[in-house]
């Protein structure tokens, strides 16, 4: 839980914003909780509470969902040979309760810890800290509705930008290694600006993927 404290400075302003942003939307201050509690990954749900309209285009929310949640079926991968332990239906409740930062901090405790089981206290410490920040802030956003305003004139949008930076400050393992990182930046900045929708999500993941494939067959 201590671990996660730094990264709850960066969820409270954005919980706020995504709150405020959905009530403008037509969301009621119980569905705003709904939403970030059933979805646990804010981009998808920026970008649902973007698109929401009334009656709601369904499909187009479920296709533009799965493409920005589609990097969890990578990061689910990576901590698949940690939780062969653990009975099946465990692994699905941990896994459900996993967003970005709950992974790169498992995984950097892992690393830290070479040759230790993954640790489910851990794990969950960091979980019960985020996942409730964010279901707490969201509502209060949405509860405050219109009287936050357009808080992004303050600079909260840079947090979560933020945040990333420091994880992957934690996670440099050297220039070569960082290659994939800085490949699948390019790849997404270009997809981005090149074609509309969230195909700069898969784009950049397939990208680092490949290169980091190459990298280490030629290490």
């Amino acid at each position: 839980m201590k671990t996660s404290l730094p990264l709850l400075i960066a969820f409270v302003p954005f919980g706020l914003l995504l709150g405020s942003r959905a009530v403008q939307k037509g969301f009621s201050i119980v569905e705003v909780p709904l939403l970030t509690g059933l979805n646990f990954a804010g981009g998808s749900e920026f970008a649902a509470v973007g698109l929401w309209s009334i009656p709601p285009a369904i499909l187009l929310l479920a296709g533009v969902t799965f493409l920005i949640n589609s990097r969890h079926i990578l990061m689910g991968a990576t901590l698949a040979p940690h939780l062969r332990h653990l009975p099946r239906w465990k692994i699905f409740l941990l896994l459900f309760f996993m967003c970005d930062e709950v992974w790169a901090l498992t995984l950097a405790d892992l690393h830290d810890r070479p040759g230790c089981r993954f640790s489910t206290g851990f794990y969950g410490g960091i979980t019960v800290c985020l996942y409730f920040c964010w279901l707490i802030f969201t509502f209060m956003g949405g509860y405050t509705g219109n009287l936050l305003g357009d808080m992004t004139r303050y600079g909260v949008d840079m947090a979560f930008p933020a945040v990333f930076i420091m994880l992957l400050k934690g996670m440099w393992k050297g220039a070569r290694n960082a290659l994939p990182w800085c490949v699948s930046l390019g790849v997404a900045v270009l997809v981005y600006h090149l074609l509309p929708g969230a195909w700069y999500v898969p784009a950049g993941t397939l990208a680092g993927i490949i290169t980091a494939l190459l990298v280490v067959r030629g290490a």
